[in-house]
């Protein structure tokens, strides 16, 4: 399986700095960069890679050219197999600057000979200090990419005014509680601090989930929280007793069928009935990634937590299709899928 970092960020931001400080670190690295424009130029920009380099141009990868990028990752793998390239060892996706990442992660994971071959290791967004939050305010894109983040990289600090630093680290706190945020100079940042997301939640599952970082939901009857201008809210919600996998299941099937465009980001660690290992689940946007059980409990807490991350989305409304559907499976009245 070969892991695939997703790099994005918004214009600016420094990707193409920090994927220049990567490739010297990590040999073997494949590179896929997508540009917005007829005319390819950020691959020039680009000082040593020692992997194979696809350009993707004419469009963002997540729209115009969507269709391109499974047949360039076949390529590539086919041709690293054939030993026509060497055996790249990690492959990383350069974004355009107004990519939404989620359409790129249905690709990787709805093609079924890409996901036999390939594993989403993480989404690491970059962020200008200088400019991050007026963009964030103005571009829904640009919050998106925070939002679904695992690894969030503040550049161009040492330009920036601390007031500035300041602002940005409380917006970035908002739209995305429990991504680690790194402070980059001059594109610099060590390799093992963004790879590996994806074993985080093997690793740490209660560190990976970070739930105590969200704002518990607000249930039906409470008072009101007031929106941030954005419509973007990051909220948690905790179940002490078992849950039934198909309560869940069917909830979060109806919310990616009916609501996927607003729901940014979810992360869970469950304890189902009849398991007695935690579950652990994620997702971005329409991309439910398969559940996957973790080997015990990392500690004595036995609750089911989940953390959202939506856009123009009532978090009321979460929390009650959650109830209604684990308490109507409860009481039998739902069929049961298999969790695995």
């Amino acid at each position: 399986m070969i892991p695939v970092t997703l790099l994005t960020g918004f214009l600016g931001s420094g990707k193409t700095t920090v994927l220049n400080h990567l490739l010297k670190e990590l040999p073997l690295t494949a590179v896929v960069m997508n540009e917005f424009g007829e005319v390819g130029l950020d691959h020039q920009l680009l000082e040593v890679t020692r992997g194979p380099l696809a350009l993707l141009s004419g469009g963002c990868v997540c729209c115009q050219i969507q269709g391109a990028l499974a047949p360039t990752l076949k390529n590539l793998w086919m041709a690293r197999d054939k030993g026509d390239l060497p055996p790249y060892e990690r492959l990383i996706i350069e974004t355009t600057g107004i990519a939404d990442p989620a359409p790129i992660l249905a690709t990787l994971t709805g093609d079924r000979w890409l996901a036999a071959r390939h594993t989403l290791d993480g989404i690491v967004t970059t962020v200008d200090a200088m400019f991050g939050p007026g963009q964030l305010d103005e571009h829904p894109e640009a919050r998106r990419q925070v939002a679904v983040a695992d690894r969030l990289l503040l550049t161009k600090t040492d330009l920036a005014t601390p007031e500035a630093v300041a602002l940005a680290n409380r917006r970035l706190a908002e739209l995305n509680p429990a991504a680690p945020v790194l402070t980059v100079l001059q594109g610099e940042v060590a390799p093992d601090d963004i790879l590996g997301a994806a074993a985080a939640a093997q690793a740490s599952p209660r560190r990976w989930l970070a739930a105590n970082r969200y704002r518990p939901a607000r249930l039906l009857g409470n008072a009101p929280v007031p929106d941030h201008a954005d419509g973007i809210r990051a909220f948690s919600l905790s179940f002490d007793e078992p849950l039934d996998w198909q309560g869940v299941a069917a909830a979060l099937e109806m919310l990616v069928a009916f609501r996927a465009r607003h729901l940014l980001r979810m992360k869970a660690i469950l304890n189902l009935a009849g398991e007695d290992r935690p579950t652990v689940l994620h997702g971005v946007q329409h991309v439910m990634y398969p559940p996957t059980q973790l080997p015990a409990w990392p500690d004595a807490d036995r609750s089911s937590r989940f953390v959202f991350i939506v856009s123009d989305l009532d978090e009321a409304f979460v929390a009650k299709l959650l109830v209604d559907f684990t308490q109507a499976a409860r009481q039998g009245h739902l069929s049961s899928p298999s969790v695995a």
